[in-house]
């Protein structure tokens, strides 16, 4: 099989006309979600429960298998075996490559050094780090089932003496104003896992780039709409309507499948959302009532940030004093707000979860 030989953007044969009202139903349901986000006093803390998730699920579509409850009782001390530790780290990868990004936007615009900044933070310390991490191919790969030669892949991307003139192009591409910001996102990021410039991590850093663009096309006021669960739930339509493009040059239906996700993510968001306000309010109110502190404020936003948690490391993140952290989780315990996940022995400190904030944010009872 040939390298495919991508043509130039803004793709030409798209049908705008049979896609006006998904264009509609996307800007308005993200406008919904975004405004939302608009009345947060510190989304980062209060949505760390969602970039979690995102994590997990973008790391799971390449082939990871740790939960979110195993991520968070990972950074609470608890220990797993080799393999679970190595899904465990390129998923925490991932989402300091979040924080990365959403840092770097603030201060310049998408481009492909930040591109190469987020792989090389992706692939640090895990099975991807002989893959030249933050460096675009110098060789030809190629996709299909694994074991497969060139010559029986399903796609084989553009020929690496030609990437970078793609990539260049890609990233001009970046700074124009298309016929419409959402519809722009679709095709930025198509053309991204089609060029698949790095030997390794292309779908994490894909997915990554949806929320940086929408926040650099001023579509977000924060980087934290995330994709991930949508395209992990359709995963066979997602990789079919990316290789329709190559094979049959159908844009409008890959463009007609994102535009579906972003609505119907959104809308999944935005319920998500409103649940993560209504409980933070509540246990404001609850959390004040049952330990009379002055230190309650703190509490709540330290158990958004990691809803499990080692007591003498909650204390830090409060900036509580540890004695006086002991009493107050307890009583918060013994409310039935936080569930022991492991009991305290010895040296070894109890582990405590705030099970609640992780089923809202799974959308299912975790805990």
């Amino acid at each position: 099989m040939q390298p495919y030989e991508p043509p130039p953007l803004p793709p030409a044969g798209i049908d705008i006309a049979q896609l006006v009202t998904q264009v509609g139903e996307a800007n308005a349901a993200l406008a919904r979600y975004d405004g939302l986000l608009h009345g947060m006093v510190n989304p980062a803390v209060m949505l760390s429960p969602l970039t979690n998730q995102e994590a997990v699920l973008s790391s799971r579509i390449e082939g990871t298998q740790a939960t979110v409850e195993e991520v968070l009782e990972h950074e609470a001390g608890q220990k797993y075996d080799a393999d679970k530790e190595a899904d465990i780290q390129e998923i925490l990868n991932y989402r300091q490559a979040l924080t990365l990004a959403a840092e770097s936007l603030r201060d310049r615009p998408l481009r492909l050094g930040l591109v190469k900044a987020l792989h090389k933070q992706l692939m640090s310390s895990v099975r991807g780090q002989d893959k030249e991490p933050g460096e675009f191919r110098k060789s030809q790969n190629w996709i299909g089932p694994y074991g497969c030669t060139i010559e029986t892949a399903t796609f084989v991307p553009p020929n690496p003496l030609q990437l970078i003139d793609h990539l260049q192009a890609w990233e001009r591409y970046l700074a124009t104003d298309d016929t419409d910001p959402l519809l722009q996102t679709a095709i930025v990021h198509a053309q991204f896992e089609i060029l698949h410039p790095f030997k390794d991590g292309n779908g994490r850093v894909g997915r990554l780039l949806i929320p940086l663009f929408l926040y650099g096309k001023g579509r977000l006021g924060t980087p934290m709409f995330y994709l991930s669960a949508y395209l992990e739930a359709h995963r066979p339509e997602y990789y079919a309507r990316l290789a329709a493009i190559t094979r049959e040059g159908d844009w409008t239906g890959w463009c007609a499948f994102f535009l579906r996700a972003i609505a119907e993510q959104a809308k999944i968001n935005i319920t998500r959302v409103q649940n993560i306000l209504g409980l933070y309010e509540r246990m404001k109110a609850q959390v004040r009532e049952i330990t009379r502190s002055q230190h309650s404020a703190q509490i709540v936003d330290a158990l958004f940030d990691r809803p499990i948690f080692r007591i003498g490391d909650f204390a830090a993140r409060a900036g509580i004093p540890k004695p006086t952290a002991h009493p107050l989780l307890r009583q918060l315990q013994e409310a039935g707000l936080l569930k022991q996940l492991r009991e305290g022995s010895g040296r070894r400190p109890a582990i405590l979860a705030f099970p609640e904030l992780l089923n809202i944010a799974e959308g299912r009872k975790v805990l």
